[in-house]
């Protein structure tokens, strides 16, 4: 009965992607404004467009590598034939989820600014509605990819469910390729123009933020639909998609059959159906108030996740009673689960928005930092970003040991490991309209920076900079959800792979005298604990080089704004046009050139240590990325969310207001904070997942070459 259901994941599929579509269409009905509006728009629509084309055939080039590497590996049967054509396709739905938010975003821009001339609840609902399309799109995308996968390999060609997980886990592995790069490029290229900008225009020339006299004013605007919505999206999808892989796969190992992967596909299915109804939840008052707003966000956010409660418990019951497997007799624990992972994502919720929103203690103590400098700010949200680590690292500890015993984990290990999975799962159930008040920021950035390039009323970029602040804490509570499922999703993962190379040692006849695999996974075997050791340093040295990306980049344009306004007569006086295409071009080809190396990395160390320290190594690695990268992500976001929003505080007439020395100490902490939030930070968890996904795929070629 259970295996006649999987059709249900295409119903999720249509009802989101149907949803974005509308969504899509009833946008480009409203008004772009007047002409000048419409050129800016146009103008950072191009920039955008330009930027991905560039960055796909990068990636294809990537790619079309990694496809003949795997399809040697068919060949010789280190991986199963679907796994070269798996690892495409993530791939190409994962950038393409991206490019339709970034679509859509760039034609809500301008269309947000026009309708801030009106209300603020009218903007807030043009932006929010485009976010619902990246939303929607990305949950539509993976339950469509998915679910067909699944259905060609069952029923077309016949596949062993051990095929079928493999297979999966190497679509993660597309999906977290893809991701990477559309991350850490689109990290780079946004953040590279905004310090840019930032640096030269309000500290050194004093003009306001957006001013059009401003080079890099267009290349900032790019930026956040090229980082914050396509490189967000991509991001999120990763997320959503592989925690459902790996339950999938810990399912597969638990021996619960179809029921095992059905369940999370349909839990993703119940909160397409439940963000949707949140998502006309979504309105405020006219009131320019961070908690008033906020409350208009947590509405349709709350009502998605109680409704996702509430349907999940049928279902689960019903999927877990069916099946044949211990599964029928976990049913209410596996339920228990599912409830702790929605509730967790409030906690971890909270939490972020607890230590980045301005309407909160802690970053109005930042702000107040300033009054002594600099330095005291800096300090000061560097101790703000450690010290908010500490919140969710317990909340997801907890809820995995009570998620991992409730679902059978007192007796059949991999029972508690895909209660842990589902989890996950659960927890980004609701991921629509989570994406969706995280997408909706940078439209209304966007925004802000047409309002002031067009000379619209003063109470238009009113009504966009609360917005644009709102936007900064969603996005820090969004990637905090991106973050918190990795977690779970690594776990999965990482035991995963501890069977998956002990199956593989056995058939190699690597083995002791009983019979059990030779692998030695003590803290104290020297290979474990120098994996670990290298795993922690990954995660360093990675986020050191998407740091340094954007410092280069960052250095490249502000030379090249000073140039411009030291040779181009007119141009500060307001008689002159800036060049703004020269720094869109150098922060286009400064993410290109720089997104290669992080991206390698973290592909490369798994295979890398899996030939020199065995599968022993590599499970100390992973355990290492897994937990450093974990609280360096969980730091770098809120610090920069902070930094950011200290200054929006500041900016609204707090400590000085604009233009004081306060002001100036902010915009600094706020550009040291870009590549913490923007560009490292969030790339962490796709960091945590590819490597685990690529030393899956790549256990056999450890078995067989290691030299430990």
């Amino acid at each position: 009965m259970v295996e006649n259901l999987f059709w249900l994941g295409y119903v999720g599929a249509g009802l989101a992607l149907g949803f974005a579509f509308i969504q899509a269409r009833r946008i480009l009905k409203y008004s772009e404004g007047n002409e000048v509006m419409v050129k800016i728009a146009t103008a950072i629509r191009s920039g955008a467009n330009a930027y991905l084309k560039r960055q796909y055939e990068v990636v294809a080039i990537f790619f079309s590598v990694m496809f003949i590497a795997l399809l040697a590996l068919s060949l010789f049967g280190f991986v199963n034939r679907y796994v070269p054509f798996a690892f495409v396709t993530g791939g190409f739905f994962t950038g393409l989820s991206g490019f339709i938010g970034m679509k859509v975003a760039t034609y809500a821009n301008a269309r947000t600014a026009n309708a801030a001339t009106r209300s603020l609840n009218r903007a807030l609902r043009i932006a929010f509605s485009s976010g619902t399309v990246m939303g929607f799109t990305v949950n539509g995308l993976g339950l469509l990819d998915i679910t067909t996968w699944y259905l060609l390999l069952k029923y077309v060609f016949n596949e062993s469910i051990e095929v079928i997980a493999m297979t999966m886990v190497t679509f993660g592995m597309g999906i977290a390729t893809m991701a990477m790069f559309a991350r850490v490029g689109g990290g780079i290229f946004t953040k590279a123009a905004d310090v840019g900008a930032d640096l030269v225009g309000k500290i050194e020339a004093g003009i306001p933020e957006d001013d059009p006299r401003n080079p890099a004013v267009i290349a900032d605007n790019v930026g956040d639909n090229v980082g914050d919505v396509a490189g967000m999206g991509a991001d999120l999808y990763e997320s959503n998609s592989n925690a459902i892989v790996a339950t999938i796969a810990i399912g597969i190992g638990a021996g619960y059959g179809s029921s095992g992967l059905l369940l999370p596909i349909l839990i993703s299915t119940v909160g397409v159906i439940a963000s949707l109804i949140g998502t006309f939840f979504v309105r405020t008052k006219e009131q320019i108030d961070q908690k008033t707003l906020l409350r208009s966000l947590h509405k349709g956010i709350f009502v998605a996740g109680i409704l996702a409660a509430i349907a999940t418990l049928p279902v689960t019951l019903y999927i877990a009673k069916a099946s044949e497997s211990s599964m029928a007799h976990n049913a209410e624990g596996i339920f228990v689960a599912v409830i702790l992972g929605i509730i967790t994502g409030f906690i971890v919720s909270h939490f972020t928005e607890y230590y980045t929103s301005d309407a909160s203690r802690p970053t109005r103590e930042l702000a107040e930092s300033s009054e002594t400098g600099t330095a005291t700010m800096m300090i000061g949200g560097l101790a703000l970003g450690m010290k908010s680590t500490a919140g969710p690292i317990v909340a997801i500890s907890v809820s995995a040991i009570i998620s991992f015993f409730v679902s059978g984990g007192h007796s059949d290990f991999n029972a508690g490991l895909y209660g842990i999975g589902l989890a996950a799962v659960a927890m980004l159930a609701t991921n629509a309209i989570i994406l969706a008040t995280d997408a909706f920021g940078p439209v209304v950035d966007n925004a802000g920076g047409i309002a002031e390039m067009a000379k619209l009323p003063k109470e238009v970029r009113e009504r966009t900079d609360a917005l644009d602040a709102l936007g900064n804490t969603t996005a820090a509570t969004g990637k905090g959800f991106a973050i918190c499922s990795t977690a779970f999703t690594s776990l999965a993962l990482l035991v995963a792979y501890v069977n998956v190379v002990k199956d593989g040692y056995i058939e190699a006849g690597k083995v002791d005298e009983a019979g059990n695999a030779l692998l030695d996974l003590t803290l104290t075997n020297p290979p474990v604990l120098i994996g670990l050791f290298l795993g922690s340093a990954l995660a360093f040295v990675f986020a050191a080089l998407c740091i340094s990306a954007v410092h280069r980049a960052a250095k490249s344009v502000v030379v090249e704004v000073r140039r411009q306004f030291r040779e181009i007569e007119g141009l500060m006086e307001g008689t002159a046009e800036a060049d703004y295409a020269a720094c869109v071009d150098l922060c286009t080809r400064s993410a290109q050139k720089q997104m290669i190396a992080p991206s390698i990395l973290a592909i490369a160390s798994p295979v890398v240590v899996g030939v020199f320290l065995g599968a022993a190594g590599v499970v100390g690695l992973l355990a290492g990325v897994i937990v450093t990268g974990f609280a360096m992500a969980v730091f770098m976001m809120n610090s920069g969310g902070a930094w950011d929003n200290a200054k929006k505080h500041i900016e609204s007439g707090n400590f000085g207001g604009k233009g004081s020395e306060n002001h100036k100490s902010s915009v600094i902490g706020d550009t040291v904070g870009d590549p913490f939030k923007d560009t490292a930070g969030p790339s962490f968890n796709i960091l945590i997942t590819l490597s685990s996904t690529v030393a899956l795929v790549f256990a056999g070629v450890t078995i067989a070459f290691s030299l430990v």
